[in-house]
């Protein structure tokens, strides 16, 4: 009796969960096989071009560049977002939504396109709280 009072607390929880863990599968295949046909990148504009506008299919009029020099890419992308509407189908806070769907993805993207670049998301600066969503890529100084 008590597995089943403690599924009944959880199913709202896994009724919420599962679209974002089917999410994130879906999104790290996309990936994995975008990956497949090798990728570098020379320079930040290339990290641009090649994450935001290839792999993302995001529009240039939806990337802000707030920030390009040879170490460091900041954006603002106000693109429509499947991840923003994922999160607000499902009433969820989109800073937990996009973190658990989106960001591993990408740092795994960058990652394989080039081992020393970091990404990072300014979750203080995330639609819908803000007018677009912050993020920044870039190369350690060694």
């Amino acid at each position: 009796m008590r597995s089943v009072q403690g599924l009944g607390a959880r199913l709202p929880w896994l009724v919420k969960h599962v679209p974002l863990l089917i999410s994130l599968a879906v999104f790290y295949l996309y990936g994995f096989l975008w990956l497949l046909k090798p990728r570098r990148v020379g320079s930040m504009r290339d990290v641009y071009e090649l994450f935001y506008i290839d792999f993302l299919a995001l529009k240039p009029e939806h990337v802000e560049v707030v920030k390009l020099s040879d170490t460091e890419l900041v954006t603002i992308s106000r693109n429509p977002c499947p991840v923003l509407r994922l999160a607000q189908a499902l009433r969820m806070d989109t800073r937990y939504v996009c973190k658990l769907v989106s960001e591993s993805v990408c740092r795994y993207v960058l990652k394989r396109i080039d081992s020393a670049l970091v990404f990072e998301r300014d979750y203080n600066y995330i639609r819908p709280y803000s007018e677009g969503c912050l993020e920044r890529i870039y190369r350690p100084q060694t």
